[in-house]
C-alpha cells in the first residue's frame, strides 16, 4: 500500500511512495505529531538523479524489519532537497559538523520539540558494510540514545545549534581592497590547478574565478590562463561530457576525468556552457569548446526543453538495460562493451576511435567503456560519422531525424515505452527557476559570443515562461510541476534569474534573440528591477546585510545567508554582481550602496575562508572594476565576442567620429574615436584598483 508520498508532486518523493517506511513529507502536521509522540525526527533529504539514493531507497527503505522500527519509533520525513534546499543547507552544515563530512542521501536525526539535529550521516547499508554501521543497528542506537541520555542529549544540541548560529552571526569588515581580490582569486585559481587523487567536479565559481584572474598582473605560483583552459579541455574532453549525444555528467569518480557519475543536472550544463563561451571570447578557439557547448545544446533542446520553453531539471545516472530488469544499473545507457563497437562500427572507424578516445576490449568501466577524448582539436569525418552510428544505436534514429526525444517519466514508463533504441534513463521534468537561470545566462553567453541567435532564442523562450508563470499572489515561486507553481522562491532563485535576464539583456543587444513577445531590451531590465525589488522586499537583511535564503519561517532552526559556493554560485555573491550591474545600468547609486554593504557584511568570510566563497570575490571584481560601455549596437555584437568580464553595454547612437564612450563608475573617459582606442580604455578600466 502506496504512503504519503504517493500524491506528491516531487518525482523523487514519489519514488518513495510504495516503501514500508510510513513517510511523511515536511509539514506543520508532520512536526506537531512527532512532538506530541514524542518521537526522534528520522530526516532523509535527497534528490531524483542521486545514485545513492536510490540505491537506499532499494535496500534499507524497502526492508521490513527497518520500516517495522522506523515507524514505531521514529517520525520519518523525506524532504527533496531541490524543492527545500534551505532545509537541505542547515543540516548538510549539521552533519559535516558531526562527521566532517556530507553527500546525499542526506539523514539526520533531530530533536522533535525543537528541531535541532543531534546525529546524522549519508548513505546507510541494510547490513554493516564499507566500513559503515547496518542501518537497523543505528536506529536502535539512536533511540537508546534519545531515551537514556538526556543531559547528553541536550549538551550535544546545545553545542551543534552554537556553531550553526556562529555561521550566521558575521562582524561586517571595513576594508575592501585589491589585496582581498587578489588574495581570492589566487585561492580560486590554486582549487583549480589542483589535482586531489579523488573526484572531479566540474566547480565553475572556482573556474570562473580563475579566469577573471588571468587579465590581472598579480604575482602568483599560477598561470591563470593555463589553469582555465586546462578545466577547459578537462570537460570538453573528458568522459564527463557525453561526445556521443552532448550534455555534462555531474562529476567523475576519478581524478583522470574519465568515468563519470552518469546523471546530467540543468545547472551543471549551464554553467559549464557560460565558462566554455567565455574560454572562447578570452581567445582560447579550441575546437573541442565550441562542439561541447553545440552538442549540449542539442541535447538540451533533444532531451530537456518542455513544450512550454522551459528546462528540466535532471536525468539519472541510472537506466534499464532490459524491460524486465527490477533495477536499473548505473551508466547503462551510455557505455559501450568493445564488442558492441566492433559490431556498429568499420575496421577504419574502430581504429580511428581507439587511436582518439580511451577505447579497449577491457574497458575503463566495469568491462564497458566511457568514451574519453585524448587529444583536443577538431574531430575527422570517420570519427564524427563512427560517433553518428552510435547516437543511432542508442536512440534508434539519426540525431538529424531526432529534433526531439520523450522523457521517461519514470520507472514504470521507461520500461513500457516502446523505444527505438537503448531505455533512457528517467528524466526529472519538473522546472526549477534557479536551475533553468543558469542555463538561460549560458545559452545568452554563448549566443553573443557566437552570434547564434538559436541559443537566445531557447534562452528568451524559458525567461517567458517563467516571467508568465511563476508569481503566485504576487509572489515568486521556485518550482513549476506540469504548469503549477510551487514553494516559495529562495535567494538563489531571485539572484540567478536576475543575473540570466541582466544576461539576455546584454546578448539581445549583441545578437538577434528572436521575437519573443515582450521580450524587449526594455523589457528584459525592467523586469529584472521588478524581481530585485520584491528580492529586497523579503529577503533582504537590514540589519547584517546581504540576503537571507528564504522568509521568516516557523519551520526552520535559523534563518540563513547564503555565501558558500557549492555545485551552484551562492546567492549572495550573484547578487552583489547583480546588484553592481543595475547601478551601472540604471545610475542608481543605491544598488552599488547595498552591494558594498553585502561585501562588508561577508568580507571577514572572505578573507578567513577564501576556498568557501569564489562567487563573492567574483562579486568583488565586479565592485572594484565597474565599467560601462556606451556604443553602438554593432559596436556591442563586436565587442560581446571578447571576455570582458566586469562590463556592461549600452546600445545608444553616436556622434559620427566616436566609436564609443567607456565609464568608470560616475566619470567616463573621452569619446574613443577608434576600435583600439576604445579597447584600450576597456583593458585599463578592467585593472584598475578603486580600493
Amino acid at each position: 500500500m502506496a504512503n504519503r508520498l504517493a500524491q506528491s508532486n516531487s518525482l523523487y518523493l514519489r519514488k518513495h511512495a510504495d516503501n514500508p517506511i510510513d513517510w511523511w513529507y515536511w509539514c506543520d502536521e508532520a512536526l506537531e505529531t512527532a512532538r506530541r509522540d514524542d518521537k526522534p525526527i528520522f530526516l532523509s533529504i535527497g534528490y531524483s538523479s542521486c545514485h545513492w539514493c536510490t540505491v537506499m531507497e532499494g535496500e534499507a527503505f524497502s526492508d521490513p524489519a527497518i520500516a517495522d522500527y522506523m515507524n514505531a519509533n521514529f517520525l520519518p520525513i523525506k524532504v527533496d532537497r531541490e524543492e527545500r534546499p534551505d532545509l537541505d543547507s542547515i543540516y548538510m552544515q549539521a552533519v559535516q559538523m558531526m562527521i566532517g563530512q556530507g553527500g546525499w542521501p542526506l539523514n539526520v536525526f533531530l530533536s522533535p520539540d525543537d528541531l535541532v539535529p543531534f546525529y546524522g550521516g549519508t548513505y546507510f547499508p541494510v547490513e554493516p558494510r564499507y566500513g559503515r554501521p547496518g542501518f537497523l543497528q543505528v536506529l536502535t542506537a539512536i533511540r537508546q540514545y534519545y531515551d537514556t541520555q538526556k543531559e547528553k542529549l541536550k549538551s550535544v544540541k546545545e553545542e551543534i545549534l552554537d556553531n550553526l548560529r556562529s555561521v550566521t552571526a558575521l562582524q561586517p569588515m571595513q576594508e575592501l581592497n585589491q589585496d582581498l581580490l587578489k588574495q581570492g582569486l589566487e585561492y580560486s585559481t590554486g582549487v583549480i590547478a589542483g589535482r586531489s587523487p579523488g573526484p572531479s567536479f566540474p566547480m565553475i565559481p572556482y573556474a570562473d574565478a580563475a579566469l577573471r584572474a588571468a587579465r590581472f598582473d598579480f604575482e602568483s605560483r599560477y598561470n591563470a590562463t593555463e589553469v582555465s583552459t586546462e578545466r577547459g579541455l578537462n570537460l570538453a574532453l573528458g568522459g564527463i561530457f557525453d561526445h556521443v549525444a552532448g550534455g555534462f555528467h555531474r562529476y567523475t569518480v576519478d581524478p583522470t576525468w574519465t568515468v563519470p557519475h552518469f546523471e546530467k543536472m540543468l545547472y551543471d550544463n549551464g554553467q559549464i556552457v557560460e565558462y566554455l563561451a567565455n574560454l572562447w571570447a578570452m581567445g582560447v578557439r579550441e575546437p573541442a569548446f565550441e562542439r561541447a557547448i553545440a552538442l549540449t545544446v542539442a541535447w538540451l533542446k533533444r532531451e530537456m526543453t518542455a513544450p512550454e520553453g522551459y528546462f528540466y531539471a535532471a536525468q539519472d545516472a541510472d537506466s534499464f538495460t532490459h524491460p524486465t530488469e527490477a533495477e536499473p544499473e548505473e551508466g547503462a545507457f551510455y557505455v559501450w562493451a568493445y564488442q558492441q563497437l566492433n559490431q556498429l562500427l568499420t575496421p577504419e572507424e574502430l581504429a580511428e576511435l581507439t587511436a582518439q578516445f580511451t577505447v579497449t576490449e577491457s574497458g575503463n568501466f566495469e568491462g564497458y567503456n566511457v568514451l574519453q577524448r585524448q587529444h583536443p582539436g577538431e574531430l575527422s569525418p570517420t570519427l564524427e560519422t563512427a560517433l553518428g552510428k552510435l547516437f543511432i544505436a542508442r536512440y534508434g534514429s539519426p540525431a538529424t531525424a531526432l529534433s526531439t526525444f520523450p522523457p521517461a517519466r519514470n520507472n514504470q514508463a521507461a520500461k513500457t515505452t516502446p523505444w527505438q533504441g537503448r531505455i533512457p534513463p528517467v528524466t526529472d521534468t519538473k522546472m526549477i527557476v534557479a536551475w533553468n537561470s543558469l542555463m538561460i545566462s549560458g545559452l545568452a553567453r554563448a549566443a553573443a559570443v557566437f552570434q547564434n541567435p538559436e541559443y537566445g532564442q531557447l534562452a528568451a523562450k524559458a525567461a517567458t515562461f517563467i516571467l508568465t508563470h511563476q508569481w503566485v499572489d504576487g509572489r515568486f515561486h521556485r518550482v513549476n510541476y506540469d504548469g503549477k507553481p510551487a514553494v516559495l522562491a529562495q535567494s538563489e532563485d531571485y539572484a540567478l534569474f536576475i543575473k540570466a535576464l541582466l544576461d539576455l539583456h546584454q546578448a539581445s543587444l549583441a545578437a538577434d534573440i528572436g521575437q519573443e513577445p515582450n521580450l524587449s531590451p526594455l523589457s528584459l531590465l525592467e523586469n529584472a528591477l521588478k524581481i530585485q525589488e520584491e528580492f529586497d522586499e523579503f529577503l533582504w537583511s537590514i540589519e547584517m546585510g546581504g540576503y537571507y535564503n528564504t522568509d521568516a519561517r516557523d519551520d526552520l532552526l535559523l534563518r540563513e545567508r547564503n555565501y558558500v559556493d557549492n555545485a551552484t554560485p551562492a546567492a549572495n555573491g550573484i547578487a552583489i554582481a547583480n546588484l553592481v550591474r543595475l547601478a551601472l545600468l540604471t545610475e542608481d547609486l543605491s544598488y552599488l550602496e547595498k552591494a558594498e554593504q553585502t561585501l562588508r557584511a561577508f568580507g571577514v568570510v572572505m578573507q578567513r575562508s577564501p576556498q568557501s566563497c569564489p562567487s563573492l570575490f567574483s562579486a568583488l571584481d565586479w565592485f572594484q572594476t565597474p565599467t560601462l560601455i556606451r556604443t553602438t549596437p554593432a559596436q556591442v555584437a563586436t565587442l560581446s565576442t571578447h571576455y570582458l568580464p566586469t562590463v556592461v553595454y549600452k546600445a545608444e547612437t553616436m556622434p559620427a567620429s566616436v566609436v564609443g564612450m567607456v565609464c568608470q563608475g560616475l566619470s567616463c573617459k573621452e569619446p574613443a574615436r577608434s576600435l583600439e582606442q576604445l579597447f584600450e580604455q576597456v583593458k585599463q578600466s578592467l585593472v584598475r584598483d578603486e580600493a
